[in-house]
């Protein structure tokens, strides 16, 4: 079996845990509304009043004069990230990050030292309530599209299981835009000839799917069956590292789009540290508010897992994407691929090499990078505070 685990309102309720007195005030983490900033995380009792993460954090404030803004502290979300992956070690070594919050992981090799998938979930659960005192939601079916279905079906605090015989029974009463690769177009489409659940949508052959939707009907056909063959991949194993935001409010402003893609660029930046992995290529990519999506990909001469330079040519891509553009954008995700293998130590030029100053400078520009990433790394483990923060160096060119 499969376990999707994701932490509930995760930034949010860290900052809860840190500051007991804030609990069940509706609090948001995000930017200054005086400096256009967003909201990255809202708590429950935020929400109740409309407010979700990425929207405008002023747009928040009017929605709830009350709400607490508390600032974003990277260091200390990927401290309990850390601290969360390493009781998911305590089970299964395969473990495959979507984020610092969430992540899949096959248990299966594991049921005969800690008992079936179902006892390893509330384990993991119930270790995350008493050693971290957060709280995380888990969904086990027997593939990933089901278990994170599962993990979402009961939130906050949920335990959802889904076992072999019951896939049907789970999936035929959910409205057809809970599957994968069905947004609001495909929905409109679908209600328009009288389905709105997975049963209806079932009841279709694959063939017309095909037909109707391309060569997305096969996937889609195969999903409101509950078929899904892809494997927990971890990061050491993985083509790519990839995070990805939608937003419940379409967004356009350049300003702001950037602001939640650089929050992705830090996240994944530190996986590639992590997993001691170096990538050429780094990809954007941007779904609209008609749910097209386009991407855009630049491969750089040399692997690198520094965050600045990721960040420089991520941004020259959302600006390629979006600098002109005055389409809304429903979702934004950033990634690497084409890795290579990270070099522990920095090469030393030959004795009576002559270096031009341009290469010697650059050098010297690459070297302090790794310094900070690596000391940004470090403080983060041990201290999670933000005691250094990315300031315009990564904001600006």
């Amino acid at each position: 079996m499969i376990l999707h685990i994701d932490m509930d309102a995760y930034y949010a309720s860290v900052e809860e845990r840190e500051h007991p007195e804030l609990k069940g005030r509706p609090l948001v983490v995000g930017g200054s509304a005086s400096g256009r900033g967003v909201i990255s995380a809202a708590n429950y009792a935020a929400r109740a009043y409309g407010v979700r993460s990425a929207m405008p954090t002023a747009r928040a404030l009017r929605l709830c004069p009350d709400l607490i803004v508390m600032p974003t502290r990277g260091g200390l979300y990927q401290r309990v990230s850390r601290q969360i992956r390493d009781i998911f070690q305590r089970y299964t070594p395969l473990i495959e990050p979507l984020s610092l919050d969430e992540a899949f992981l096959d248990v299966r090799g594991s049921e005969k030292l800690y008992g079936s998938s179902e006892e390893i979930g509330w384990r993991i659960k119930n270790e995350i309530r008493e050693e971290l005192n957060l709280i995380a939601s888990v969904g086990v079916a027997p593939n990933k599209f089901l278990a994170k279905l599962a993990s979402d079906q009961d939130k906050p605090d949920g335990f959802t299981i889904v076992k072999q015989d019951e896939i049907q029974e789970f999936l035929d009463p959910l409205p057809v835009e809970r599957i994968w690769g069905i947004g609001k177009a495909a929905q409109s489409r679908l209600n328009q000839v009288g389905i709105k659940t997975v049963k209806e949508l079932r009841s279709q052959t694959e063939e017309r799917l095909q037909s109707t939707f391309g060569k997305s009907g096969a996937k889609l056909w195969a999903l409101c069956h509950g078929i899904d063959n892809r494997p927990v991949v971890t990061d050491s194993e993985s083509k790519s590292i990839s995070h990805e935001t939608t937003f419940d409010v379409d967004l356009k402003e350049l300003a702001t789009l950037e602001s939640v893609a650089l929050s992705l660029i830090e996240g994944v930046g530190y996986r590639l540290r992590e997993s001691k992995l170096k990538a050429r290529t780094i990809n954007i990519k941007v779904r609209y508010h008609d749910f097209s999506t386009v991407t855009r990909s630049k491969t750089i001469d040399s692997p690198t897992d520094s965050t600045q330079e990721i960040w420089r040519v991520a941004k020259s891509l959302i600006t390629e994407l979006l600098g002109k553009s005055q389409f809304a954008v429903r979702l934004i995700g950033a990634g690497v691929s084409n890795f290579g293998q990270a070099v522990e130590t920095r090469e030393q030029s030959d004795l009576f090499d002559q270096i031009p100053n341009e290469k010697a400078e650059q050098s010297q520009t690459d070297n302090r990078q790794h310094r900070l990433d690596t000391l940004a790394d470090q403080i983060s483990r041990k201290y999670g505070r933000n005691t250094i923060r990315r300031g315009k160096t990564l904001s600006s060119d």
